[in-house]
């Protein structure tokens, strides 16, 4: 059995996506994470929630991307797509931040915000991708270098290579860098510093990205993204 057929990954994205799962890097990303596992070491998310984000969000359903970069690496935090926690954990600043925006662009009120587990905005079609897909507890950007970065960016080039457009959101130096490739002519992309509390100040508050994401979405005859996560 191919090594692209033993992955719980959503038929689409495997239809883009298989080569991949047979390449030097990913046989040695493998191989670090079984050994990370056998030394005892607390992975997050779950193995059943590395490929979360491609999993909530088909490839032919994508419409919105946000760049992450590494998940988050606190018990009960991280569940696979980027910014996101699950419910009954507190959101982290820099989604608390995200929240603010939000209200202040869209006039929403603080109710639609009361937890940071964003399942509703995947279903839409927004793809929560963080850059690097797995981190070690307690130790943040532990697992960048190993070969997640390869794998997301062959995702980013499959979906500049889709003929339908999409919008793109791009937070921080990194995200900007990472989506270096996008196809700007058939694609929006939007961009700001990073939503944490070190950067946001600098002109993520006030980017409006959100409202103008809704913009491109009906231009595009899409219908808007209810932001509220309620």
């Amino acid at each position: 059995m191919s090594e692209a057929k033993k992955i719980q990954l959503d038929a689409s994205w495997l239809d883009q996506l298989a080569p991949e799962f047979e390449k030097d890097y990913m046989t040695s990303l493998r191989q670090f994470l079984v050994a990370e596992k056998a030394k005892g070491k607390v992975i997050f998310p779950a193995g059943n929630e590395y490929f979360n984000a491609l999993n909530s969000t088909p490839f032919d359903r994508v419409r919105v991307v946000i760049l992450g970069q590494d998940p988050y690496h606190g018990p009960g935090q991280a569940h696979g797509l980027c910014f996101s926690v699950r419910q009954g954990v507190t959101p982290p600043p820099s989604l608390m931040n995200i929240y603010k925006e939000l209200q202040a662009d869209l006039e929403l009120p603080a109710s639609a915000f009361t937890h940071g587990c964003l399942e509703n905005w995947a279903a839409q079609g927004i793809l929560l991708l963080n850059s690097v897909l797995t981190v070690e507890q307690h130790k943040a950007a532990s697992h960048q270098g190993k070969g997640w970065e390869i794998f997301t960016d062959k995702v980013i080039e499959v979906l500049s290579g889709r003929e339908t457009p999409c919008v793109f959101l791009l937070w921080g130096s990194y995200a900007q860098k990472k989506g270096a490739v996008i196809d700007r002519s058939r694609h929006h992309v939007l961009m700001a510093p990073h939503p944490s509390p070190l950067s946001a100040h600098r002109g993520f508050f006030g980017c409006r990205h959100f409202s103008r994401c809704n913009e491109l979405l009906i231009q595009m005859g899409e219908a808007p993204i209810d932001w509220r996560v309620n």
